[in-house]
């Protein structure tokens, strides 16, 4: 399929040389192509960056959810796992990851550059997911008021992740597998019960006994 040949020719120069081609037209002569050919798929270069992204969280949740011990996991497990095959996935494709990173995150921090749009999208509906197994398992507590924002907390803890692999320079980004665990155990310590829920249900319980 000739998207497939001209996404797949896309990563690998700029896996290479570590930049996009200068310009479509240089691109699809390369693979023999009229330029026409690559607008019949994407608009820009910037459209093709994005589906790549979402490629590659796709990826690593379809690798994750292949694992024989996923049904038997919980929320925590599977969102370590999906992060840290995702990150696998960015040192295979290290070039193309680093420069989209670097050029992007720094300009705006804690909001989404356009880029990452649609890895945003399908994580925050993996998240939403496992939160929802989460809470019926016990492991997530119920909050209403506050639980419909989880989601986009945990996009945000991706971002810092991925910030923070942008800028790891430790030996196969050991850093970042540290600051996955880490950052993933505080989340949960943050999402299930904790002192705060105890101290309301002792509350709830005192004006209960009052009536």
């Amino acid at each position: 399929m000739e998207k497939d040949r001209i996404k797949q020719a896309y990563l690998d120069y700029v896996l290479r040389k570590g930049t996009p081609p200068v310009s479509v037209f240089k691109l699809t002569k390369k693979l023999g192509l009229p330029e026409q050919e690559f607008y019949r798929y994407y608009a820009s270069f910037e459209v093709l960056d994005r589906e790549l992204w979402a490629d590659f969280g796709r990826e690593a949740y379809d690798t994750a959810s292949k694992e024989l011990v996923w049904a038997e996991y919980g929320a925590r497990e599977k969102l370590l796992s999906f992060y840290y095959i995702l990150l696998e996935v960015l040192k295979r494709n290290r070039s193309f990851a680093l420069q989209a990173l670097r050029r992007s995150l720094h300009r705006m921090p804690g909001l989404t550059p356009r880029v990452l749009d649609g890895l945003r999208q399908e994580f925050e509906e993996f998240a939403a997911k496992i939160l929802q197994e989460g809470r019926q398992r016990g492991e997530v507590a119920s909050r209403p008021l506050l639980e419909n924002s989880y989601p986009r907390f945990f996009w945000q803890q991706l971002l810092f992740l991925l910030n923070f692999f942008a800028h790891d320079e430790s030996v196969n980004f050991e850093r970042t597998d540290a600051a996955v665990e880490k950052a993933v155990t505080l989340s949960f310590d943050l999402v299930g019960r904790n002192t705060l829920d105890s101290a309301t249900d002792f509350v709830r319980f005192l004006i209960q006994s009052r009536r």
